[in-house]
């Protein structure tokens, strides 16, 4: 008969009528037959697949209430999947070829139960009667036996009637090569909580329920559980397995691991191993295509392969948008100018001026400079050494390295795509683990493959420990009431293209040597850090989106030495990376974003590598590096930051390196000192600091705080993994003077580099230029602040200001076009070998009570003196050479206080315009003279600076250095 003889709905009533045997001989008639049978998947087949006693809601216990992709499918994989316990055939072949011939001995099907007609009363009496591959139906009711029951042959054991209408108090011991269990409810026997174990054979298990007791299975044998539910503390045992399935199981209420994998896989496989690998690679080419994504309940967010790379960044300003918020900012700014004023929304934070030169202390060189008026001839000083840091141009968000796919990720790593191949151990797919203690632990050199998983409502989801190895793909970890994820010694696994959120504790918690790679996930609203990495943890973190966490987004101490590379990490309400405690790490090429306090936060030993991050748009400071912080700070662009660019504590040994440090609204280096209000921290403070941190009370410390949930007794407290050996200095040379050195530091809201500091600091061949107030402030120096080879240029006041009692080398700076003073110097120290030219005041302006030696500088000014020397300077000016703008001056090039006889004034030149072509800076060109900027390396500094070994020394002093702290940037 023609489908066309027929309406398309007429055909598909009258097949609706039809059983699964006559679907399928109806799909081998034609084309056109089949594709009318493959279109009643919304009608036919999915009530065929739901009629089906072996199985469940394709989706459940996941996702119910969501249709399949193709319900025919569904039905499809689950007809193959139920019947891999029949595959092993090696006894019925008893030729080569006398087996095509072979007639398979008819398979009896043998009752149990209260039933008309006969049939066994007991299960025992059946299973001693059952031959090989036999089918063994029970009735209604519950069956138990007093004694452990073995199974001999292989055979299927089914319940008749609703799942629950049998149950079994039992306790099997499978010694044959098969055995299939379907539709019944297990519960344990008086005399062992274990109801099923198999220590060779393979058993398949569908649609049963496990009520309070136990699954043990033993390498090499093999389990295969679908749609199975364990309830009420039941939990499954995998003992050096080579490879079990556990598909689309529920766990729930447990008060251990529900899922325990202990042991290196077995040597020896089984028959079944070929055909559960195959059935593994199929599932994994699933997902990998997509068709598995899983999504939140509630309308939470969804984490599906390939959904990771396309998501937007949502909020991301430009530096348009940035320049527009200045506006108003800037000149509430301007009108505030005259006295350390607050910053328009910035409420405790003050814009230090001391060292800044007002218009009322220069009023006095005003009237002796009205008669030049003119601009006369002007050096050029475009050719000095650091002119190609001036042209850099400040990144948007089109400049942010794009996060790679797992693909792509794989294809460069040969290490991950050796783990995402694993297919031993125990595979678990498909799964809800939720409301019970912990979800799956590794233990001893076990492993396990965890894909397209819920864990929710745990104390923990995952804990991998003792070498343990694992693979954590498409997985979905939420609401956990300690960390999501354990990893500890020594473990390592692949964790890629998870969706972490909602956590009590960290999303990932990595320590003990342990060393995962974790690529492509989505590490999100979590009620302390994102991922933490302690106690020599180790790990690579690659590509993964990590936001809106309460604290840091990344956590590194106690000797943590993670690679933290590409990520995109934002709209934290914390740091965005916080290394802390003698933390490491190698921190490179990652997206730091909007985040309430400094992006990324160093300080108490911390040692990072912090190289070519994009760090911007924060809401708190760029970079800080508090107290007893160390580490490389190299590349990086530190931009667009509602504080400083970098924030720097004195008592800390950073080296900042070839950074971009622009359009920051304060300062671009504000270095600070503070009172050193406590000494070497003890772990009983740090204890406290954390108590305080996380709002534990009096009370519930006296109780011991919270519940520990580790199994062998380790604290919850971080500090519990400090290691004794000493490893916290990286193979970096060690310094005993923090470096700032080769850097852009322009456009920023206040002055360029801040200093108040008791502690040295060298400055090298930095540019610093177009910021809106000085571009050097030295306020306070109680030891020796070098600045050296920088290009300080076109910014908004002052070039270089030194206030009182502060000790300061200037040598071979080059200080250009600032609107204000060249060079404001009132402490003690060297001006020497510097070209300070262009400058819209006094060149060089000495002043108070200083000790200074002015030696060898060239200087040329638009208006006003080369040099002035004020009050009661002692010191030295000699050879200099003053460049005078206009032929026709009769002013004195070096204004001096003819009543101070403690300043020797001697042997400098002065040199008249002649013509534009001799009107040059020559032999030696414009300084500074540097600076090949490959030449510079993180481990060799300039050979023009001579560090000394110095000694540290601890005062007291005054607070209010800018609060005492950076803008919300203390993370303990």
């Amino acid at each position: 008969m023609e489908v066309g003889s027929l309406p398309v709905e007429l055909w598909r009533l009258i097949l609706a009528y039809l059983p699964l045997p006559d679907l399928g001989r109806c799909c081998l008639v034609c084309r056109a037959w089949r594709e009318l049978i493959l279109s009643l998947d919304s009608t036919r087949w999915r009530q065929l697949c739901l009629g089906c006693r072996e199985c469940r809601h394709p989706n459940w216990p996941r996702r119910p209430h969501l249709p399949p992709v193709s319900w025919r499918e569904a039905l499809h994989q689950h007809a193959l999947a139920s019947r891999t316990w029949t595959q092993n055939g090696s006894d019925l072949h008893s030729s080569a070829c006398l087996h095509l011939f072979r007639r398979r001995k008819d398979r009896r099907v043998w009752h149990a139960g209260t039933i008309a007609g006969g049939g066994y009363e007991t299960l025992r009496g059946a299973l001693a009667a059952a031959g090989p591959y036999d089918k063994v139906v029970l009735h209604a009711g519950v069956y138990e036996e007093q004694v452990e029951v073995s199974l001999k042959v292989p055979v299927e054991i089914v319940g008749l009637g609703k799942l629950g209408d049998v149950s079994l108090l039992v306790s099997f011991d499978q010694q044959c090569p098969t055995a299939r269990l379907c539709n019944l409810v297990f519960m344990p026997a008086w005399f062992s909580p274990v109801v099923y174990k198999t220590s060779s054979g393979h058993v398949q298990l569908d649609n049963c329920n496990f009520e309070g007791c136990q699954l043990h299975i033993r390498g090499p044998g093999t389990c295969q559980a679908r749609f199975c539910s364990f309830a009420q503390g039941s939990s499954a045992h995998f003992l050096g397995v080579t490879i079990s399935l556990m598909d689309s199981c529920e766990f729930s209420g447990g008060d251990s691991a529900s899922v325990t994998v202990e042991g290196a896989p077995v040597s020896e496989r089984n028959w079944a191993f070929k055909h559960l690998v195959a059935l593994a690679k199929t599932f994994t080419m699933m997902t990998s295509n997509g068709s598995t994504e899983i999504s939140n309940q509630g309308g939470k967010d969804s984490v599906g392969a390939g959904s990771h790379v396309n998501t937007p960044l949502e909020g991301v300003n430009t530096m348009e948008d940035w320049n527009k918020q200045e506006v108003d900012w800037e000149a509430n700014w301007a009108k505030q100018k005259g006295g350390g004023s607050l910053l328009p929304s910035q409420d405790g934070t003050v814009i230090e001026e001391n060292g800044m030169e007002t218009s009322s202390e220069s009023s006095e060189e005003d009237d002796e400079q009205d008669g030049e008026k003119g601009t006369g001839l002007k050096l050029s000083y475009d050719q000095h050494g650091l002119a190609h840091l001036s042209k850099a141009d400040t990144p948007d968000s089109s400049a942010f390295p794009a996060l790679l796919s797992l693909s792509a990720e794989l294809q460069r790593d040969a290490e991950a795509r050796d783990l995402a191949a694993l297919v031993q151990g125990c595979l678990l797919r498909r799964c809800l683990l939720r409301d019970g203690k912990g979800g799956v632990h590794l233990c001893n050199h076990g492993q396990a493959r965890l894909e397209a998983n819920v864990f929710r409502g745990l104390n923990y989801a995952v804990r991998c420990i003792q070498n343990a190895k694992m693979v954590m793909l498409r997985n979905e970890v939420c609401e956990c009431k300690a960390s999501g994820v354990f990893l500890r010694l020594s473990a390592q696994g692949l964790i890629a293209e998870n969706n972490i959120h909602s956590n009590g504790e960290a999303g990932l918690d990595i320590r003990k040597g342990a060393n995962p790679i974790i690529l492509c996930n989505r590490i999100h609203s979590g009620l302390r850090s994102g991922i933490v990495v302690l106690g020599n943890g180790r790990g690579s973190i690659r590509s993964n989106q990590i936001y809106g966490n309460k604290e840091a987004g990344v956590y590194i101490l106690f000797n943590g030495n993670p690679v933290v590379s590409g990520n995109h990490i934002f709209q934290g309400l914390a740091a965005g990376i916080a290394v802390n405690e003698n933390g490491r790490g190698l921190i490179t090429e990652n997206v730091i974003r909007q985040n309430q306090w400094g992006g990324a936060d160093i300080r108490r030993g911390g040692d990072p590598v912090l190289r070519n991050n994009f760090i911007c748009y924060g809401y708190s400071d760029g970079v800080v590096v508090g107290e007893r912080g160390r580490g490389l700070i190299e590349g990086n662009h530190i931009y667009g930051n509602r504080g400083c660019g970098v924030w720097v504590m004195s008592s800390s040994l950073p080296q900042l390196i070839g950074n971009h440090i622009t359009h920051n609204r304060i300062y671009g280096l504000a270095v600070f000192c503070r009172k050193d209000t406590e000494s070497a921290v003890s772990r009983e403070g740090y204890r406290s600091l954390q108590e305080r941190e996380r709002g534990v009370g009096v009370g519930e410390r006296d109780r011991g705080g919270p519940e520990n949930f580790n199994e062998e007794g380790e604290l919850m407290a971080w500090e519990s993994d400090i290691d004794s050996e000493d490893e916290r200095f990286s193979s970096r040379r060690p310094i005993t003077v923090a470096l700032v050195e080769n850097n852009c530091i322009s456009h920023n809201g206040a002055v360029g580099v801040y200093v108040k500091s008791n502690e040295p600091l060298n400055v090298v061949a930095n540019m610093v230029n177009s910021n809106r107030g000085d571009g050097v402030s030295v306020i306070q120096s109680a030891q020796l602040t070098r600045l050296v080879g920088n290009c300080v240029l076109c910014n908004g006041w002052t070039g270089v200001a030194v206030d009182r009692d502060c000790r300061v080398e200037l040598r071979g700076n080059g200080v250009y076009g600032n609107n204000c003073h060249g060079v404001c110097f009132r402490g003690d120290g060297l001006i020497v070998e510097n070209d300070v030219v262009g400058n819209n005041a006094v060149g060089i302006r000495v002043m108070d009570n200083a000790d200074v030696k002015v030696l060898r500088n060239r200087v040329q000014v638009l208006r006003g003196y080369g040099i002035s020397v004020k009050e009661r300077v002692r010191g030295v000016v000699q050879e200099n050479l003053v460049y005078q703008s206009h032929s026709a001056s009769t002013k004195t090039p070096i204004r001096t206080n003819k009543q101070n006889l403690e300043c020797v004034v001697l042997n400098n030149s002065l040199l008249t315009p002649r013509s534009q072509a001799l009107w040059t800076l020559d032999n030696p060109p414009p300084r500074p003279h540097n600076s090949n900027p490959s030449s510079v390396t993180p481990s060799t500094l300039p050979t023009h600076l001579a560090i000394t070994m110095t000694n540290r020394i601890t005062t007291s002093v005054e607070s209010g250095c800018h609060n005492n702290s950076s803008i919300f940037c203390s993370i303990l």
